[in-house]
């Protein structure tokens, strides 16, 4: 059975044991037993029985006479809520027991009869509540969020990185604040906050494991004081945090839930700052002109490098028939993040996951690193057994350490950039090992054995995945700053 068609089961059991607890609660309350309600209705008790232990689905004519001698509307019997707390336990542990982790630990199936007391169901139930917490956090290994990342980025290679309901939401809310022109300012951001019921405050006291808190109860959002006066990064920490509002989230039930959000929270925070309809406008006249460059989308929105190119890949393809790639690296040449819907040949690992993967020594992200002056652009092609591709590259500096950020598409599509006339070009033949990963045979015979170097090892690999409410949030941390900060009554 496919998993699809496993959770349509599962949900139509469901809907049957809330009916017939929702039965039986109606039923006692009209002070019938079984005998009596089935006298009335035409059908034996043990009829009744099966149905309101969920193993039976009823006619709807039978559902309308038991409602006409319960005293209730048919739709009341028909409700997906549980109809008291006890029967909300019941369900709940049902629902449970029939879970597939539950299912690996082959043990019995617990009845719910009356002659179970309630605060041995809570127990009960409260143990199922905290054996999925704990599995939750044991998937939450390296390769888990590594196959997640992978699900996640082929997904969006499919949309074309493109998400319309989120661009949608996000212009007329900047439409509504009376956004038109230039860069979104802070003044501009706060008024957005002020519209969704949220006032922004400046704490230098945040949880070291939290970008920002949102106090939903009493409408606030707790940032960082900005390290740089008027620091463009606030805006879009601010936005993020509005995002889980705007977007309806829910507590993330998985760590794949949980990157998802960040996506989305990352996706509508970029196109507040550039809003779909002038940033497209703005790209296709820098098409028309022949003169597509990421620092003039940069400079031009008040955004940072890396935000300016990830925003093109939003667009390009959608607004100006574009086929792209992006990354970041750091200096030593691990991926740090990629997205391509052009074939560029992203080295990955046995899960398809791309991040912590080294870069050939020829792409332009790395060769970006070699020059002099890293105050510009750098502009590069790198002859792929894939094809040809152009890339325009941005070096940085970081608390981790250099890193550059590259966006590009193929060689026929360069004609629409500056630093098309570049002469820098080079061949790379990875995966193949002979291209940069082995030694010539010179060093070969001059070092082998003779050296033993200690490697560095990368964060990424061993890194847990921590655990918690919230994926790397220590709960009591951020609950201990919030009562802290929360208005006094």
């Amino acid at each position: 059975m496919s998993p699809e068609a496993a959770s349509a089961v599962d949900s139509a059991e469901m809907d049957r044991l809330v009916l017939g607890k929702r039965l039986r609660h109606f039923r006692t309350r009209a002070g019938l037993t079984l005998d009596q309600l089935g006298e009335r209705v035409g059908v034996v008790a043990s009829q009744l029985s099966l149905i309101e232990n969920g193993k039976r689905e009823p006619r709807l004519s039978l559902l309308q006479a038991i409602a006409r001698e319960v005293g209730v509307e048919t739709a009341a019997l028909l409700s997906g809520e549980a109809p008291d707390r006890r029967s909300a336990l019941e369900i709940e542990l049902e629902r449970a027991q029939t879970s597939p982790a539950y299912a690996q630990l082959a043990l019995p199936h617990v009845r719910t009869p009356r002659s179970l007391g309630d605060d041995a169901l809570e127990a009960l139930v409260g143990l199922h509540r905290e054996l999925a917490r704990r599995s939750r956090a044991a998937a939450a290994t390296p390769e888990e969020a590594r196959r997640a990342n992978t699900s996640i980025r082929l997904q969006m290679r499919e949309c074309d990185n493109y998400l319309p309901e989120i661009e949608s939401v996000a212009e007329e809310l900047m439409e509504r604040i009376g956004h038109t022109t230039g860069a979104v300012t802070h003044r501009e951001v706060a008024v957005l906050a002020e519209l969704l019921g949220f006032t922004l405050i400046f704490a230098d006291d945040l949880p070291s494991n939290t970008r920002s808190i949102t106090d939903l109860e009493n409408g606030r959002i707790y940032l960082p004081p900005a390290s740089i006066p008027g620091g463009h990064g606030l805006r879009s920490l601010a936005l993020q945090a509005m995002a889980h509002r705007v977007l309806g989230h829910d507590r993330p039930a998985s760590y794949a839930e949980f990157l998802r959000q960040r996506l989305e929270i990352n996706y509508f925070a970029s196109a507040c700052l550039l809003p779909e309809t002038r940033a497209s406008e703005f790209l296709q006249e820098a098409k028309r002109e022949r003169n597509l460059a990421i620092e003039d989308l940069r400079d031009a929105f008040g955004v940072t490098h890396e935000a300016a190119a990830h925003r093109f890949t939003n667009l390009a393809t959608r607004h100006l028939g574009l086929k792209v790639h992006f990354y970041r690296t750091d200096a030593s040449g691990s991926l740090l993040r990629g997205y391509e819907n052009d074939g560029m040949p992203f080295p990955v690992d046995q899960t398809g996951s791309v991040e912590g993967q080294v870069l050939c020594h020829k792409w332009a992200g790395r060769t970006a690193f070699n020059r002099t002056n890293r105050t510009t652009e750098f502009y590069q092609y790198t002859d792929c057994p894939e094809g040809t591709y152009w890339s325009s590259v941005q070096t940085g500096d970081a608390e981790q350490g250099p890193f550059s950020i590259a966006c590009g598409v193929r060689f026929d599509d360069a004609k629409w950039f500056r630093g098309r006339e570049t002469a820098i070009r080079t061949v790379s033949t990875c995966p193949d090992p002979q291209c940069c990963r082995t030694p010539s045979d010179e060093l070969l015979a001059r070092w082998e054995g003779k050296a033993w170097p200690s490697a560095r090892m990368h964060a990424h690999v061993l890194a847990p995945l921590p655990t918690g409410s919230f994926p790397g949030v220590d709960d009591t941390e951020m609950y201990q700053f919030l009562s802290a900060h929360a208005p006094q009554d």
